[in-house]
């Protein structure tokens, strides 16, 4: 095999199951979400019902093999096949994207195999992506820089926030991209100290911010950006605390760069902001890995003793968040260089005031 996950170092008898769409479709090719990989030291297979049978054939790397289980070949009889002719006494099963339900079904299908727990062994073969990758999350974060250019001529007072939202998704579908990254966040007024808010049919007023965080998903790799902007003009406490996130967001792009813990960067960020008197208002993390799956390793957060290295890809979005009043959140995507960090996201930081 030939891919990243040889790095596994599997060892005689040893098998990894994969059960996770994203480390499937990183592993093998198979971009389905149905289905298992089976990899051991010397084969690795496919497996997957006959909905899936003719893409997964389609799709996989070299080195791994399809099969089709049904009612013919029923998915037990599969496993215990190959673990009998392999030898495989013991497997790495995702312990963070498998049910205990599910557990236990394939304990049962294997009764004389241990199954140990991957941890974050397996996710952490995907923290480095290749160039080819890097390309097509920046392919992606350039679209929703595309789709913020096309809704800054729609925000206007009685719009709604939901309004938007369609219109950031539309705009993204229509160059390309397969689905959302995640559930679009669109906020106004008081609604943008909601970090996580859901848009609704509230128009947005004059004078006031509207938030907007949003990606998409190109060719299987996601993008992520978030910018406040102002309709109408600013107050000045909004300007303050607008100058104040996009220095501690600066702080932040600064300080990512190879040979530093994740904590170091998410201090850095932080310090800005507590320095200002609004610690308490930034509640989450500076950023997080961004790659096949929205929310992945690495993370720029306080207790992330990970080590960047070139090739990784994080967000960097500090906030300030004051419930009942306002808030602010800069957010870019960026790929960690040999010196620093490439920021993927062409867009300006100052406060557009629409």
């Amino acid at each position: 095999m030939t891919n990243l996950f040889s790095s596994l170092g599997l060892k005689p008898g040893e098998g990894a199951l994969l059960t996770s769409p994203h480390n499937m479709r990183a592993a093998s090719g198979f971009s389905g979400g149905e289905g298992y990989v089976l990899i051991t030291e010397k084969h690795n297979y496919i497996m997957v019902d006959s909905r899936y049978t003719g893409a997964a054939s389609e799709e996989a790397l070299r080195g791994f093999e399809v099969r089709e289980f049904g009612a013919d070949a029923p998915l037990t009889e599969m496993l215990r096949g190959f673990a009998e002719s392999l030898g495989i006494t013991a497997l790495i099963f995702e312990d963070e994207h498998l049910t205990a339900a599910a557990l236990e079904r394939l304990k049962k299908m294997l009764p004389e195999t241990e199954f140990r727990p991957a941890g974050n062994r397996i996710d952490e073969l995907r923290m480095i992506k290749t160039k080819a990758e890097l390309e097509l999350i920046a392919e992606a974060e350039q679209i929703g820089v595309d789709a913020f250019d096309h809704v800054l001529g729609l925000i206007k007072p009685g719009v709604t926030e939901s309004y938007i939202a369609a219109e950031l998704e539309y705009f993204m579908k229509k160059r390309g991209a397969q689905k959302t990254s995640f559930d679009t966040i669109v906020l106004s007024g008081a609604r943008c100290a909601l970090p996580h808010g859901v848009p609704g049919e509230n128009p947005i007023k004059n004078n006031e911010p509207v938030l907007m965080d949003f990606g998409c998903v190109y060719k299987g790799y996601c993008s992520d950006m978030t910018r406040t902007v102002v309709v109408g003009k600013a107050e000045p406490e909004f300007k303050k605390i607008y100058n104040i996130v996009k220095e501690a967001q600066q702080t932040g792009l600064d300080t990512i760069r190879p040979g530093i813990a994740g904590k170091e960067a998410d201090a850095a960020a932080r310090q800005v902001i507590e320095n200002a008197g609004y610690g308490k208002c930034f509640g989450h993390s500076l950023g997080h890995g961004v790659g096949l799956l929205i929310h992945e390793l690495p993370n720029l957060s306080p207790k992330s003793d990970i080590i960047l290295k070139p090739g990784m890809v994080v967000s960097c979005e500090p906030g300030i968040y004051i419930y009942g009043k306002t808030g602010v959140r800069i957010e870019d995507l960026v790929a960690v260089t040999e010196n620093g960090c490439e920021n993927l996201t062409k867009l300006t930081k100052d406060l557009i005031e629409l």
